[in-house]
């Protein structure tokens, strides 16, 4: 082992345990941990984990092996778009339950040197050969036809060649060395791979990896996945081969990126998928194109705010709820009080009533994004809210570009209830250049589609699962062949008077434009330090049968440090709440904060899984 090495494996090891000790410790001793490794501090909120800051750069993300593999690049001169890569490759392993290069995504980033924010779509579609009419909730859900087209590689590749200076070599070495070597999960994974046993033993390429032996790896043994080092290892030849021949580094990038989706790599998904009864082809895959595109935008209180666009139903969630609460003194309410929460509330209800009608895949329908920000929509819209009374789920507005009939059906109607699963990541990265990327990356369900396909060593994302697609035949986003389904992922950029403020998302599937809305309110309006504005109690919408119906049952998730008094005032506001039991569930939020006067920046990491923010 080099020096190199072994400095990385002591510092991912020295991480790795203090984050196992965490998830694995009861409520009060994870908080007495933090408190005894930060204090004296009497004076300010019992935090989990300490902010990190740092004046190079900064990541933050939901496993430590992540942000260490982040770091790792950004110290070796990358910029923030290099250590994306190399986290998205990494995370992988630390939460394959979550995520993978065979998952979808999106990402926001912040390029300094022009001062422009751009969104990356890294979402697939559905196979071109699926038969919404012979499908299921179950075949829609996960198995042999689930899959939709892998979005994430091609998208790290298409970061990194647009605004990154490193190879592929460089950025996907610390995940093949991982996935070569293996590494001790944590206790969070071992819960995972036991609660997906059965699904995960059904394929015999999935239980090899986590169900060695035919038993579920448990905590602390190692995780290893030579395919996908081997995969890896594929690109990088293919990048090399092309630099060889004389190639630019961009042409190079775009060798691997072909070695996937055009090449052997591809050719063995179309095989697995033939073989086995399932529908994804190489055509699908030869098909797919990554998408920069302009962002959604706001101003919210002297700030502009920028998330992602249709087929992200997120980033309209967190800018539309700003827009509407935005009349609310929440200063003065409080943050936690009960009008503040209210408001949230009703924001948020609002909001999806109209975002649920009209969000899809913008190919395939109209997506009246302008009129669904736009000024008038907003008035008109807040004109529903009653400061002191719960509304009813109420149907859609009508925004300007609002198309005026509805899809012709398609096929069947499917069952109202759909997959609540939150298995989804997300990662925060400035660099010294004062770059930004969000992202967050998804397998959609628990272990995705669950199958491992063929030699790839790749979990896909279940994309076509009902909750990404609509149980309604005359929906929007109802499932097609080649349509792409819409994904909540959808990280924020905020710049304060052209620079840099924060940068963040998070996972939480439903919760996710929720849980960074609340986080936005903490940030701006109660201007809380991050790791403050991370750790404060969160709540969440559910509702029955689902968001698609206007009149449906709302019930308000609220984590059990929101005050009982609190929780007393909404329920007589009208408001059904639950209080989820534990610490906190909702949601797993990395922020980075730029300080405007200073340079100096601080990152928090989210303690409700496993998230570690790291920085020099």
């Amino acid at each position: 082992m080099n020096i190199r090495t072994a400095f990385w494996s002591s510092v991912i090891a020295f991480a790795l345990r203090l984050s196992s000790s965490l998830a694995g410790a009861p409520d009060d001793a994870r908080s007495g941990q933090a408190q005894a490794a930060e204090a004296p501090a009497s004076s300010r909120p019992s935090l989990t984990r300490p902010a990190v800051a740092g004046r190079h750069g900064l990541v933050t993300t939901g496993h430590p092996i992540a942000s260490a593999a982040g770091l790792q690049i950004l110290i070796k001169g990358g910029n923030a778009f290099d250590a994306a890569a190399a986290v998205g490759a990494m995370a992988g392993l630390g939460e394959p339950e979550m995520n993978g290069i065979g998952g979808n995504g999106f990402m926001t980033v912040f390029h300094k040197a022009t001062g422009k924010v751009w969104s990356l779509s890294m979402a697939g579609a559905a196979p071109r050969r699926i038969v919404p009419g012979e499908m299921t909730p179950e075949t829609l859900n996960a198995g042999m036809k689930a899959a939709v087209v892998p979005g994430n590689l091609g998208g790290y590749l298409y970061a990194l060649d647009r605004f990154g200076t490193m190879s592929v070599a460089d950025v996907f070495a610390p995940a093949i060395e991982y996935a070569e070597q293996g590494y001790p999960i944590d206790p969070m994974l071992a819960q995972s791979i036991a609660r997906g046993r059965n699904n995960l033993a059904k394929y015999p390429t999935t239980a090899k990896i986590f169900l060695p032996n035919g038993e579920p790896l448990k905590a602390g043994e190692l995780l290893r996945n030579p395919d996908y080092a081997a995969t890896l290892r594929k690109l990088v030849e293919a990048e090399q081969q092309a630099r060889a021949k004389g190639a630019s580094r961009s042409a190079a990038i775009q060798a691997a990126f072909d070695r996937f989706y055009k090449g052997d790599i591809a050719q063995e998904l179309d095989r697995f998928f033939k073989a086995n009864g399932g529908v994804l082809t190489a055509a699908d895959l030869a098909a797919y194109t990554p998408t920069w595109t302009e962002p959604l935008h706001t101003k919210y209180r002297g700030h502009d705010v920028y998330s992602n666009p249709a087929t992200s139903r997120g980033g309209f969630e967190v800018l539309m709820g700003a827009n509407l609460i935005e009349a609310v003194d929440l200063k003065a309410a409080g943050p936690g009080s009960p009008a503040a929460l209210h408001a949230v509330i009703e924001s948020i209800k609002i909001s999806k009533a109209d975002i649920y009608r009209y969000v899809a895949d913008p190919r395939f329908v109209r997506v009246p994004a302008a009129g669904l920000l736009s000024g008038e929509f907003t008035t008109a819209r807040r004109a529903l809210f009653d400061r002191s009374r719960a509304i009813a789920y109420p149907p859609a507005g009508t925004p300007d570009g609002a198309p005026s009939t509805a899809p012709r059906a398609q096929g069947p109607a499917f069952a109202d209830a759909y997959d609540a699963e939150q298995h989804t990541t997300s990662f925060s990265i400035v660099d010294r250049f004062g770059n930004a990327v969000g992202c967050t990356p998804t397998l959609g369900g628990l272990f995705g589609t669950n199958v491992v396909v063929g030699n790839t060593g790749l979990l896909l994302n279940n994309g076509m699962r009902l909750g990404s697609t609509s149980p309604y035949p005359t929906d929007a986003n109802y499932v097609g062949a080649g349509k792409t389904p819409i994904l909540n992922n959808s990280p924020v950029v905020v710049l304060k008077d052209g620079g840099l403020a924060f940068v963040f998302g998070t996972p939480g599937g439903e919760t996710i434009g929720q849980t960074q809305f609340q986080v936005l309110l903490n940030l701006i309006d109660f201007a809380m330090p991050v790791q403050q504005a991370i750790e404060a109690p969160r709540l969440a919408l559910e509702a029955a049968p689902n968001f698609y119906k206007p009149g449906a049952t709302i019930t308000v998730n609220v984590e059990s440090r929101v005050a009982a008094a609190t929780i007393d005032a909404l329920r007589k506001m009208g408001h059904t709440v639950e209080v989820a039991p534990g610490w906190g569930s909702l949601g797993h939020m990395q922020v980075i904060r730029v300080d405007a006067k200073t340079g100096t920046m601080t990152a928090g990491a989210d303690p409700r899984r496993t998230g570690y923010a790291m920085g020099y």
